[in-house]
């Protein structure tokens, strides 16, 4: 036990006393929070960003003529010419399109937008929207409804507050917040489990091509070195997030204290993030952290005993990495819509996939049976997979100049002591 905490150790200050740990520890939060005003100023003067586009109308059909809304960012011209000469005219001018309106408008792409560069996104939204009102009040008037009177009948402004029933009284489900939380809690496992599961096999593959590890080796089991490692590195990976969480709290409040006032938006943006349980995901996310890393970090290490050189770990690393890969992505585009559907209650439940997974659910308080089931499942799986790890581990960190391959590992594996 004691060489354990000797490798635990000098895994642990070998890497949080080098000036680039310290460094970032503080530079992460300010480059969050930097970023952060950075996409608010540039919000608030987006506006200033945008040029002024000028559309000129040619309108064959006679709906549209002298209908069109001009705003900051575009001007709408009606032109008398035809086609052909304005597409002429358009070669020696910057900043001017040519809208295209033909009798049979209704028709699949007869409208069409001239420019010499290819017309923007927001110009062809906006042309689209005003379109399509345009023509709506047109059939309006032609069945004699009014469109005035039409469009106040219809303008109303009701927004939904999500409450939720519990056991403790009524509260705000703060939905949109829930899936904030939970998709950057996902991220972050996602990526912690790649930056820090591949500290893990750099460092065997780094000490096993300088040929430290004999030495090593003959002075301590392989299972003690490879526990070693991966505790060592996990425990850097925690004291960086915590001290990242510690610092970006500090500075969120020092922000609101600051620079926000009562009913500003983020003011109340940071009123709400306050009635989340904060605790109780943070609880979470350090399982998980551990857990997850625990898991990947021993096939990590094996796969770093196994080869060489980085560049041949490829073909080992996919197959590992994919159900994470794969779990990253639902989870970014699916499971945050439905954290109680079937699918989110497997892959929380999948040893593999639970850590990002079940981070996603985590926010909307799924059971807590369910929880206490994945939890039991990753520190089983993350026992078997140290055990099936550190078999292969022993034999592939003493080989040299010999491709190894799935067949081979798992003829390692049952090699006897």
């Amino acid at each position: 036990m004691n060489k354990v905490l000797l490798i635990i150790q000098r895994e642990y200050l070998t890497r949080v006393r080098k000036k680039s740990f310290i460094v970032m520890i503080f530079v992460v939060p300010m480059l969050i929070l930097v970023m952060g005003f950075v996409i608010k100023l540039v919000a608030e003067d987006s506006d200033k960003l945008s040029t002024l586009e000028t559309v000129n109308v040619i309108d064959k059909s006679g709906v549209f003529d002298h209908k069109f809304r001009n705003d900051k960012n575009i001007k709408f011209n009606y032109a008398l010419t035809d086609l052909k000469s304005a597409k002429e005219l358009l070669k020696n001018s910057e900043g001017i399109s040519i809208l295209y309106i033909p009798p049979d408008y209704l028709q699949k792409d007869s409208v069409q937008i001239f420019s010499k560069k290819k017309a923007s996104l927001p110009l062809s939204d906006e042309i689209e929207k005003q379109m399509n009102e345009i023509a709506f009040s047109d059939n309006l008037l032609k069945h004699h409804i009014d469109p005035a009177l039409l469009s106040s009948i219809k303008k109303t402004n009701i927004s939904l507050n999500a409450i939720e029933i519990s056991d403790k009284g009524d509260k705000s489900a703060n939905i949109g917040q829930n899936m904030i939380i939970g998709i950057a809690c996902a991220i972050f496992i996602y990526l912690s489990l790649f930056i820090y599961g591949g500290q893990v096999m750099r460092g065997v593959i780094e000490e096993k091509t300088n040929r430290i590890i004999e030495v090593v080796i003959s002075s301590v089991k392989p299972f003690q070195l490879m526990l070693g490692k991966i505790i060592g590195v996990g425990l850097v990976g925690l004291t960086q997030f915590s001290a990242w969480i510690i610092l970006s709290a500090m500075a969120t409040k020092i922000a609101g204290h600051s620079f926000n006032t009562p009913g500003s938006g983020l003011f109340n943006a940071l009123q709400v993030i306050q009635t989340i349980p904060f605790g109780f995901i943070l609880g979470c996310f350090i399982f998980y952290f551990l857990s997850g890393y625990l898991l990947y970090a021993a096939l990590f290490a094996a796969v770093g005993s196994a080869v060489d050189s980085e560049t041949e770990t490829q073909q080992f690393m996919f197959p590992i990495t994919l159900p994470l890969l794969f779990t990253y992505i639902l989870s970014v585009s699916v499971l945050f819509r439905a954290p109680d559907s079937p699918l989110a209650v497997w892959l929380s439940m999948i040893p593999f996939t639970a850590p990002v997974a079940m981070m996603v659910r985590i926010p909307f308080e799924p059971p807590v049976w369910q929880i206490a089931i994945s939890m039991c499942l990753m520190i089983a799986a993350f026992l078997f997979t140290t055990y099936v790890a550190s078999r292969i581990y022993r034999v592939g960190v003493l080989m040299y100049g010999k491709k190894a391959s799935f067949k081979e590992m798992a003829k390692w594996f049952f090699y006897k002591e």
